[in-house]
């Protein structure tokens, strides 16, 4: 099992309004908090790209961002989680050039996350009339990306974009390309990303127990993938947890009682309407109770959330490494806890559970590529 961090530039309201320069601290803070996650061993910090979605997600410019902790760290590994690949959002030549730079520059660390977007508003927001045709679009683009890094004459005629002959530049650093991987929320999409080789973004919500059907989907599938999109299969799944380790774990259940956690899933359905609201989920701007501090120490024993003391998060890491997850995102800075208390809480899960789990010091995508290489 490895783990990453998740800087989503989560800017509530609460917050920004009673500090006016909030959202720059915050911003800075995901920035200190990555370099903080490399010296404790987390080996992946993942960034998305949002727009237009007030308080949910401030981070329009992930390859920005990974470039500032490229920069700034030494072994942690960078990665779009996502890089829409839609058209009308990035032109397909302009993210192949900007991987290129990253790749670069972190000589060899960026990881490509790819994606076509997460909500109406974002996708109209860029004159695309129908989510559907985003499928389409990033069938379309998906594998132009290796056309373009390897060829020195690349030109395309789509449906959704075209090019004349064109040299795209630079080309890569790494050989072979950086690891590829896309969102998935459905059981299909799990499955198409198996048979296509892809590393997979769980972002769907739910206890291991509801997710292991999932990622046996895409387990299954990337096993013998039929038509793998690059040069190598990225077997690797992750999904994204709730996360507070502390000594005390009863002040752990305490703090995330107190920390906007359920605001913060409120605004996830608020903005993200390609995902099917639960039942008992409601209607923004109504938003979803917090649980109090004996209904935290419920979702802990559940999977629900990695809250409590190294024991606790231990337990939960089991549980998703048992139904065949690799890798769990730490996303501490998707609620209202303090920084100072974030660092702690990371600093104890560093020393006390990550190498019981993570006990191979190559990041498992080189893993992949070595034997790329190899074979």
């Amino acid at each position: 099992m490895e783990f990453g961090f998740f800087a989503q530039a989560h800017i509530p309201a609460t917050l920004s309004a009673a500090e006016p320069g909030f959202e720059h601290r915050r911003l800075m803070e995901n920035l200190d908090f990555a370099v903080e996650c490399d010296r404790n061993g987390i080996k992946y910090v993942w960034c998305p790209e949002h727009h237009f979605l007030d308080e949910y997600s401030h981070m329009p410019a992930p390859e920005v961002f990974l470039s500032f902790v490229a920069a700034r760290t030494e072994q942690i590994h960078v990665g779009t989680a996502i890089t829409n690949t839609t058209p009308p959002v990035n032109h397909p030549a302009r993210i192949a050039e900007r991987v290129a730079v990253l790749d670069h520059l972190s000589e060899g660390r960026f990881e490509f996350g790819t994606g076509r977007g997460s909500s109406s508003a974002e996708i109209m927001g860029f004159d695309i009339p129908d989510k559907a045709l985003t499928t389409e679009m990033w069938d379309e683009t998906i594998r132009e990306f290796l056309r373009m890094w390897k060829e020195t004459s690349y030109s395309f005629d789509g449906k959704f974009f075209r090019m004349p002959e064109r040299n795209v530049l630079p080309k890569l650093y790494s050989d072979p390309h950086p690891p590829l991987w896309v969102a998935c929320g459905s059981p299909p999409t799990f499955e198409k990303a198996g048979r296509l080789g892809m590393g997979a973004f769980c972002f769907t919500t739910g206890t291991p127990g509801q997710l292991e059907p999932l990622v046996k989907a895409y387990k299954d599938a990337v096993a013998d993938p039929a038509e793998p999109v690059g040069d190598y299969v990225n077997d690797n799944i992750l999904a994204v947890a709730a996360f507070l380790c502390l000594e005390d774990r009863e002040e752990a259940f305490r703090i995330h009682s107190e920390s906007g956690g359920s605001y913060y899933v409120s605004l996830l359905y608020r903005w993200l309407d390609n995902i099917v609201m639960p039942p008992g989920v409601p209607t923004w701007p109504d938003v979803l109770p917090e649980p109090n501090p004996a209904e935290v120490e419920a979702m802990s024993q559940a999977g629900l959330a990695m809250v409590g003391d190294p024991d606790d998060c231990a337990r939960v890491i089991q549980m998703y490494e048992d139904i065949g997850v690799d890798q769990i995102i730490l996303s501490p800075l998707t609620t209202t806890l303090d920084y100072e208390t974030a660092v702690t809480s990371l600093d104890l899960f560093g020393k006390e559970v990550v190498p019981k789990f993570d006990t191979d010091p190559v990041h498992r995508t080189t893993r992949m590529r070595e034997q790329a290489q190899v074979g």
